[in-house]
């Protein structure tokens, strides 16, 4: 493995052990400090995600850095989620979602319409950026499109972003046009 390749590893390094602590937390509620370490030691020693002999340093590292930032906190010695902690593993989980494409189309298309105005700009941003790694196509600056079910994507948008009216899904059973889209998505004509 190269220098620059080892140096990557390393700063990511940190972000994917503050995620583990932060999902373990969620996942477990209200846990114990005393209980968290070992479990998550245990689990990055099997993975091989760091030297043992730095393991407690970096968790324990890394679980001040999440309580400092707000994602965390301590209650009668115990660590809980804080809402904004939970907002954080929910923006993170929809970075990261992908919509599955079935093997045979249906042959409608599923076009996204929003609306968010000006003042939302950030929040616009970050839907056109999580439409574009779920896979969906810009037609226009706030109308997507893809060719197999999404509704479960639109539920999360609408749950997690607090956008229910400002967000329109159609299915459509035909679209001019649509040659080119068939060739993006890899579909018969």
């Amino acid at each position: 493995m190269g220098k620059l390749e080892e140096n990557h590893r390393k700063r990511r390094r940190r972000p994917d052990l503050q995620k583990i602590i932060l999902k373990t937390v969620a996942v477990a509620g209200i846990m114990s400090v005393g209980v968290l370490a070992p479990n998550v030691l245990g689990a990055l020693g099997k993975l091989g995600f760091m030297p043992a002999s730095r393991q407690r340093d970096s968790i324990r590292a890394a679980r001040s850095r999440l309580v400092q930032n707000g994602l965390l906190v301590y209650e009668e010695g115990k660590l809980r989620v804080t809402k904004a902690g939970e907002n954080y593993l929910r923006a993170a989980r929809l970075r990261g979602y992908r919509l599955l494409q079935p093997k045979r189309w249906d042959g409608r298309w599923r076009v996204l319409i929003f609306d968010i105005p000006e003042y939302r700009k950030g929040l616009r941003d970050k839907i056109r950026h999580t439409l574009i790694i779920a896979g969906l196509v810009r037609l226009q600056d706030s109308v997507w499109i893809f060719p197999h079910d999404c509704e479960e994507l639109i539920v999360l948008l609408k749950a997690d972003f607090k956008i229910g009216r400002e967000l329109l899904y159609m299915i459509v059973d035909t679209l001019e046009h649509d040659n080119s889209l068939r060739k993006r998505f890899n579909l018969k004509s």
